[in-house]
């Protein structure tokens, strides 16, 4: 008779604690609603008072605003959709509809909360002495507080299984402090009173609960177990990569002298990128070199300047970090094996190391030409948009061509080809470069990778399971005759 009462027990304890919390975030909701709709007083003062304070201090230290920037940057609108977009793709991927439905729902709930309460409220902006930031539309909630607490809050709950136990704390401890971090980067920035990152973040947490509620119901319709709120919204789903146990799951394989051999290979590319931008800069006469640049300098028209730039923007810090993160994530969900994903970063992390070392090194001036996008802070040798495009593309098409069979690999072959032309004649268009500062940069790319390549992705490990329900024949096997 007690194990018959356990379950209904805690399953009564859970239901309260839930209610309780969906209660106590709308009544401290609605209650900061009612006292910023109708103007009192004392929360009025006490949000001005804090913003003036706040104002005094930040604008008074620019790496503090930069800081604060960075950090609101993350509960901007451009960053949460872009990630319950990579989500849902990762989700539907894994063949997970349920956890996608349950995302996109919340997500939309977001988009609408935020913009009818602060049309409902029509709270102004604070006003301060020395405005370091700009906020658009109304004041009242937060809606960077509103949406990073609801689309952190989501991911958390929906992918909490596939993080093991000793960690699971952790993981939400992390959540929860971007969540606040943003919320008080509004703050500090002056766009946002004390009571609207507070309203934000009660909106969303009882925005979470409400919908996580109404998933667990879903889940005991369809006559499944409602787990824990612990465990996530449901740990059965298959979105873990590759089991431990998989050989194919090993991220790499003795990581010590792997290391090492890394470490070599990333000293011997510099040594040659060091030794070609001595004889450029030292040796051989610059005069070939500058008459590119000077030649395409004359088809300078405003079209071909905007194009230019076009191309140059896809080789920059921003497109190539947006390019990774999306297919970092994709291919973990495709394929359940780090390997790949690791290969990429290390691509990235060392063609980034290696390009800084070697600009700073060489210390190669820019070609004396007009340059169309200013004094640029590094100097010409190797190009770091013509390496930084070359690794990448060439790095996906090698991840993508050993794993994929079908006709459209070719595309990202294509890709791995095409976009690196663009970049560099855009970027000696713009007089930013020499030929051969792309020359540099291809070294640097074919080196580089190619000690990844035999390193991490070789060796052997990464490679594909056989299917289920094939069994490979030992290699001194003998087929017998029937």
């Amino acid at each position: 008779m007690v194990v018959e009462r356990l379950p209904f027990r805690h399953f009564a304890e859970r239901s309260l604690a839930g209610l309780v919390a969906v209660v106590a975030a709308g009544l401290g909701f609605g209650t900061l609603l009612l006292l910023v709709r109708y103007h009192w007083n004392p929360l009025l003062h006490l949000d001005q008072s804090v913003a003036n304070d706040l104002n005094r201090v930040v604008s008074a230290h620019p790496p503090a605003v930069k800081v604060a920037t960075a950090i609101s940057h993350l509960g901007g609108s451009g960053t949460l959709i872009s990630l319950v977009v990579l989500a849902v793709v990762a989700l539907l991927i894994r063949r997970q509809p349920r956890l996608a439905i349950y995302l996109t729902v919340t997500g939309i709930g977001a988009l609408i909360l935020d913009p009818s309460l602060k049309t409902l409220v029509g709270r102004v902006r604070p006003v301060v002495a020395d405005p370091v930031a700009h906020g658009s539309g109304n004041s009242f909630p937060s809606g960077h507080a509103l949406g990073s607490t609801i689309v952190y809050g989501m991911l958390t709950l929906v992918f909490l299984a596939v993080v093991r136990h000793r960690w699971r704390g952790w993981f939400v401890a992390l959540a929860a402090l971007i969540v606040v971090l943003i919320g008080l980067s509004r703050i500090a920035l002056g766009v946002h009173f004390v009571s609207d990152v507070l309203a934000g973040w009660l909106l969303g947490v009882a925005w979470i609960c409400v919908t996580a509620y109404a998933f667990r119901v879903w889940r005991r319709e369809a006559g499944l177990p409602t787990p824990s709120p612990a465990e996530g919204l449901e740990p059965e789903a298959d979105i873990a990569p590759a089991p431990a146990e998989s050989p194919e799951s090993t991220v790499l394989p003795h990581p010590w002298a792997k290391g090492a051999e890394i470490l070599v290979g990333w000293t011997l590319t510099f040594g040659l990128l060091y030794v070609l931008g001595y004889l450029l800069t030292h040796v051989i006469p610059s005069g070939p070199d500058n008459a590119v640049p000077r030649w395409l300098q004359t088809f300078r028209t405003p079209t071909f300047d905007h194009l230019s730039w076009l191309g140059s923007k896809a080789g920059d810090t921003h497109a190539i970090l947006a390019v990774s993160l999306v297919f970092c994530p994709l291919a973990l969900a495709l394929w359940r094996r780090w390997r790949p994903v690791l290969f990429v970063v290390l691509t990235m992390v060392g063609e980034i190391t290696l390009f800084l070392c070697s600009a700073a090194a060489v210390g190669r001036p820019r070609p004396p030409v007009a340059q169309l996008d200013g004094q640029m802070p590094t100097s010409s040798f190797p190009s770091g948009h013509i390496a930084a495009t070359i690794c990448l593309w060439t790095a996906i098409a090698i991840v993508v061509t050993g794993r994929v069979r079908q006709w459209w690999r070719w595309v990202f072959i294509g890709l791995a080809i095409v976009m690196p032309i663009v970049v560099a004649l855009s970027r000696m268009y713009r007089g930013e470069h020499h030929p051969t500062d792309a020359l540099g940069a291809a070294l640097l790319a074919a080196c580089w990778i190619s000690v990844l390549y035999w390193t991490v992705l070789r060796e052997g490990h990464d490679v594909e399971p056989a299917p289920r329900g094939r069994v490979e024949a030992a290699p001194d096997s003998v087929p017998r005759r029937a």
